[in-house]
């Protein structure tokens, strides 16, 4: 009688501190037909171009200097791309007679154009409508400084009068700011990557950009396109690491699903790290394949659709492979 064979499984459990284990596309479906990219964003600015904001050119700009502990200065850069009155204003409201010389300059941008506020925080291009940065005041002879940054949908204009009893810093100034934070209004891009937020904030005291979520992703310029889903966004400036936090979940158009609850994402190098904790364990299914992870670190190729695991000294790497063997036709 012919032998049948049946459905092979192979589970294998690595307990060694530094084990890797690789999962590849070897029994992966076809990939899928490739989804149209995402609108590209506008030219970059002559700010953005220098790096720097520079003077001389209608779109007004306002730029943080973060000075990191490894010596380093980073910017981050907020910019109105439209300079038209009636989609939107730029305002810089200086310290108040009554308050010290070295209180910190808040700058309100607001646009509601194609193009938005463009902030651009490391390899990240985020885009709102509305933005409101606050200027620590340079210490010494220094070049620039530190603040905060808080981005959303909304619209900002000037008051005909000056409220009187106001205290706050933007009503004394003539200023009225409206906040409406509502998801998919912050968008940030991350080359070939598209993310969406409701708002944006950041702060000089720990050097980390933080977007609130719903957030959604897709990066569709590639054979198998990527899309998921994570609770917020954190861009940490000292390292330039973007996180993805919170029941993070990445799904392959092949069909390889992935989740944990943090993953470095990195466009440029192609790579998505899935780190996992025994609390929150990080794991990549593709078909039958299944490939789980409870201390350590998933190493996921996006452009290649494959992963591999190194586990924590003590931690542990679990796999399932299934391949189907071709049925054996002798007499």
């Amino acid at each position: 009688m012919p032998e049948r064979r049946a459905l092979a499984v192979l589970l294998l459990t690595l307990a060694l501190g530094g084990g890797v284990w690789a999962q590849d596309r070897a029994s992966a479906p076809p990939p899928a037909t490739p989804t149209p990219a995402a609108d590209a964003p506008v030219t970059p600015t002559a700010h953005e171009q220098a790096g720097r904001c520079v003077e001389g050119t209608e779109q007004t700009c306002m730029d943080l200097v973060r000075r990191s502990k490894d010596g380093q200065e980073r910017r981050i850069m907020v910019i109105r791309t439209g300079s038209d009155d009636s989609t939107g204003i730029y305002t810089l409201c200086t310290p108040q007679e009554d308050e010290p010389e070295d209180a910190p300059n808040v700058g309100v941008f607001s646009e509601s154009g194609a193009g938005g506020i463009r902030i651009i925080i490391d390899k990240n291009l985020i885009q709102a409508p509305l933005a409101v940065v606050t200027q620590q005041s340079a210490e010494g002879d220094q070049e620039g400084s530190d603040g905060k940054v808080e981005a959303s949908s909304g619209t900002a204009r000037f008051l005909d009068e000056v409220p009187e009893g106001q205290t706050d810093r933007l009503s004394r100034c003539g200023v009225a700011v409206e906040r409406q934070p509502r998801p998919g209004t912050v968008q940030v891009t991350q080359g070939k990557t598209r993310l969406t937020g409701q708002t944006l904030n950041y702060d000089g005291a720990d050097g980390i950009a933080r977007i609130a979520g719903p957030i959604a992703f897709q990066r569709s310029d590639q054979a198998e396109p990527l899309s998921g889903e994570s609770r917020n966004i954190e861009i940490n400036v000292d390292t330039e690491a973007t996180l993805l936090v919170g029941d993070v979940v990445l799904r392959s158009g092949g069909g390889r699903v992935s989740r944990a609850g943090r993953v470095e994402y990195d466009d440029q190098a192609n790579t998505a790290r899935l780190y996992a904790t025994p609390e929150q364990p990080a794991e990549s299914v593709r078909g039958g394949d299944v490939l789980r992870i409870t201390d350590g670190v998933i190493v996921y190729n996006l452009e290649k659709n494959e992963v591999y695991a190194r586990a924590a000294e003590g931690g542990n790497i679990s796999g399932e492979f299934q391949d189907e063997a071709a049925p054996d036709t002798a007499p």
